[in-house]
């Protein structure tokens, strides 16, 4: 069987609210462009807390070393039901990593709460919670709703859709709060991975869930002589 290959999205928050909203996210929360991730003033804009973290990345020579270190020893994740600290879906779709991006951001911690009862994405995250990693990526492989949710939005943003491959070799990670720990969330991993705890008061913004997050990325990348990462990241938050 052929694999199926998507558009790869854009990562902006017109695309995702659009992809939100499509499969059934209340309007009360929306996805914020984050322009700094030093400067208070840059971030002022955006309600607090934060729920989710919506990041794309190139796969840069530093970091690629890291993920293989880090799941070479690791065995298939066994993690579904009830619960499972976080939800997780392993990519199996080309190209569908924004979209799955999109799912982790929003059905898991406080954001599944804005979740339209009886809506695509409701229907998703119920049927996935008690299945296994394969057949949760089944689940999204043959969901129709999801494709054309998926498909919708394909061609909304502010460059060309790319039809032939990754944008530049680019990974969408979600970083979710759920259960006092910071996940990183990423379909191409072997499965979720938890970061580190978070205070009561701390959200995916805070220093040190950025810290022990995005600027773990950004280090790693330094650390190893390469230039200045190029990266684009969004926050989901209520609307303001």
């Amino acid at each position: 069987m052929e694999t199926k290959r998507w558009v790869m999205l854009e990562n902006n928050p017109d695309v995702m609210n659009q992809l939100a909203a499509k499969l059934g996210l209340s309007s009360e929360l929306q996805f914020y462009d984050v322009y700094s991730l030093d400067e208070p003033e840059l971030l002022a804009h955006i309600p607090r807390p934060s729920l989710a973290l919506l990041v794309i990345i190139p796969l840069t020579p530093a970091w690629d070393q890291s993920r293989k270190a880090e799941d070479a020893d690791k065995e298939p994740y066994t993690g579904s039901g009830p619960d499972e600290p976080v939800i997780w879906f392993q990519q199996t779709i080309g190209h569908a990593c924004g979209s799955i991006g999109l799912l982790h951001s929003v059905t898991n911690g406080p954001a599944a709460d804005f979740i339209k009862p009886d809506s695509d994405l409701a229907a998703i995250r119920s049927l996935a919670i008690p299945l296994d990693m394969t057949k949760r990526a089944e689940l999204l492989y043959n969901s129709e709703p999801f494709e054309r949710a998926h498909k919708s939005v394909e061609q909304a943003g502010d460059s060309e859709a790319d039809l032939t491959g990754e944008r530049e070799g680019g990974h969408f990670v979600s970083f979710v709060k759920s259960g006092g720990k910071l996940w990183e969330l990423e379909g191409s991993r072997k499965g979720p991975l938890e970061r580190g705890s978070l205070a009561h008061d701390e959200d995916v913004l805070s220093p040190r869930a950025l810290d022990m997050g995005i600027k773990r990325i950004i280090k790693l990348n330094t650390d190893g002589g390469g230039e200045n990462l190029q990266f684009s990241c969004i926050a989901l938050a209520r609307r303001s």
